[in-house]
């Protein structure tokens, strides 16, 4: 990749501000936990993946910061700084994932002291970002057989290297399938209100030299009757054990037309993404915010004053409407509740 997501600069993360993708490339110094729960909230930085590593590195910066040596205190601090960042977006599964890998670092500080603990705070960080980027490589590698020579490939939000550590998920196996050669289109949808395909995945595409084309998200449909689309790939901000996924919203009316239209449909995700837990979709909390960015876009009025607006950030795929579910341990089938907890029983198992 030609840029760096999120950088650990020792007193400060770095966050490339996507914000203000395309326009300008423009970075955050994020110099306490509080600053990278902002970035978070406001989409500074997003995508479940690079959501996880952000608020590691958040805790080890507020562990950085804390300047008592006596546990108690520093227990107290940065059981504060995890609770805060925990509330910034309660849909991404790797927020809390990646916050409990930390929270049980923070819970041996009687054990191992603060200054140890500290310094395993911020290896800890560095070591959820690298596996990050090795994690969508192995998903890339699993992924990039489904591509085919001349293929129209849909995708819908941004799941690249701006929503993981680097590389991506659902755009890791793109890149994959370019890097052996293949030759084939990518269809971006412009994924509404943020337009995150428009103004992320196609940003990234142009980088990487790979030909693409924006489409509304309505214009779908249209190209699948027409025959140009012949596979959608997508990410997941979350998936319960019977594989229904939440993904950016419109992800559902894709899988719908998929399926009318007999195209495969597949999510690319890490299994740090997978919540067991949850015994199916309806389980899985779906944030809700602010109308302005549904009547508004940049600051700028485009819906009559007074109107109402309905802005949920996600909506939640049936399994029964997936193909596959593509992770670093390879790709999931049907029955996803079977072969998920098969593949977490045997960790080092390959599907």
């Amino acid at each position: 990749m030609r840029f760096k997501t999120i950088e650990w600069k020792g007193d400060r993360v770095r966050i490339l501000d996507q914000r203000r993708l395309p326009q300008g490339v423009h970075y955050l110094d994020c110099r306490d936990a509080a600053s990278v729960g902002q970035a978070i909230q406001s989409m500074a930085i997003r995508g479940a993946p690079a959501i996880g590593v952000g608020a590691a590195m958040g805790i080890a910066l507020a562990a950085r910061r804390t300047r008592s040596h006596q546990p108690e205190a520093f227990l107290k601090s940065l059981n504060d700084a995890c609770d805060e960042l925990r509330e910034t977006r309660p849909t991404a599964a790797n927020l809390f994932w990646a916050v409990g890998r930390m929270k049980k670092i923070i819970d041996e500080v009687h054990i191992r002291g603060v200054d140890e603990t500290k310094e395993r705070l911020v290896k800890e960080a560095l070591r959820i970002l690298e596996e990050d980027i090795q994690v969508n490589r192995k998903i890339g590698m699993y992924g990039k057989r489904l591509i085919k020579e001349g293929d129209g490939v849909l995708t819908h939000c941004n799941a690249g290297a701006l929503a993981t550590g680097g590389y991506g998920t659902a755009l890791g196996v793109i890149y994959a399938a370019r890097d052996q050669g293949k030759k084939f289109h990518v269809f971006v949808d412009e994924t509404r209100p943020l337009l995150q395909g428009c103004r992320l995945t196609a940003w990234e595409l142009i980088q990487e030299k790979i030909p693409a084309t924006v489409i509304t998200d309505s214009m779908a449909g249209v190209l699948m009757m027409k025959g140009k689309i012949n596979l959608v790939l997508v990410g997941a901000d979350r998936i319960a054990r019977n594989g229904d996924t939440a993904n950016k919203i419109g992800t559902y009316g894709v899988a719908v037309l998929s399926k009318w239209h007999g195209i495969p449909f597949y999510v690319a995700a890490p299994t740090s993404t997978l919540d067991l837990t949850l015994a199916s979709g309806s389980d899985i909390p779906i944030e809700e915010r602010n109308i302005r960015e549904v009547t508004h876009f940049q600051g700028v009025p485009i819906a009559p004053k007074g109107v109402g607006a309905f802005n949920p950030a996600f909506d939640v795929t049936p399994g029964s409407l997936i193909d596959g579910i593509i992770t670093e341990k390879g790709i999931v089938r049907k029955p996803f509740n079977k072969n998920l907890k098969k593949m977490f029983a045997t960790p080092n198992s390959k599907l």
